[in-house]
């Protein structure tokens, strides 16, 4: 069992049960099965990412999103699509593929200009009720070490179909403070891979969400 390269989405799965995460992402007893959200989320993806990189219309079932991209688009800078960020252990930039990634990040879209960048993550989710601006903060701290000549991001979770934009700012001078909490969330991660032990964190998902039958917290085994 290795605990890297890992992610936002991994270690989030890791703090919200580790048993479940345990037996999903290390066991990997639950195949990812496609929904309806996820091929949408998917397409959504496709569409942004085809029409800022290469021109492609927007088609009239995503027409809703045309204008914010095309402001995107009117940006200046340098545009990167669906942008593969890998960091090593060292905090290095690497390629996401690379033998000694630690870390692994996606980018919906970053725009370089000059010392500046902004990282923009596209969300098809009903609400932004709940958003994780952790995810952001990760971006950011790889775009810092991709793009060294960046020294300030302006960050956004662009929920386009609740219309909401929840923003953040960074400066590369907040990486140390911010790399320090996630590096203790990681610790946390990696010591559970080191003893092997996954304890259930229950709660109100428990019952009616989780795959995991033999937890003593699921309900429905």
């Amino acid at each position: 069992m290795s605990v890297a390269p890992w992610s936002f989405s991994r270690i989030k799965a890791f703090e919200q049960c580790p048993k479940q995460f345990y037996h999903d992402k290390v066991l990997k007893e639950f195949p990812f099965v496609e929904t309806d959200a996820t091929m949408y989320g998917t397409a959504f993806h496709k569409v942004c990412e085809e029409y800022i990189r290469d021109g492609v219309d927007v088609p009239a079932k995503f027409s809703f999103i045309k204008e914010t991209l095309e402001e995107l688009n009117a940006r200046k800078g340098t545009k990167h699509c669906e942008i593969k960020m890998g960091l090593t252990e060292d905090l290095e930039a690497c390629s996401f593929f690379d033998k000694k990634v630690w870390f692994r990040g996606i980018a919906d879209l970053v725009i370089v200009d000059g010392d500046t960048a902004t990282v923009i993550d596209y969300k098809t989710g009903k609400s932004a009720k709940y958003a994780d601006k952790g995810q952001l903060e990760l971006m950011a701290l790889s775009v810092f070490k991709h793009f060294p000549e960046v020294k300030h991001v302006k960050a956004g979770l662009l929920f386009v179909v609740a219309k909401d934009l929840i923003k953040a700012t960074y400066a590369e001078t907040d990486s140390p403070k911010l790399w320090a909490k996630w590096l203790a969330d990681y610790a946390k991660m990696r010591k559970a891979f080191e003893v092997n032990v996954w304890n259930p964190r229950p709660s109100g998902l428990c019952k009616m969400h989780c795959p995991v039958l033999e937890c003593l917290h699921n309900g429905r085994g």
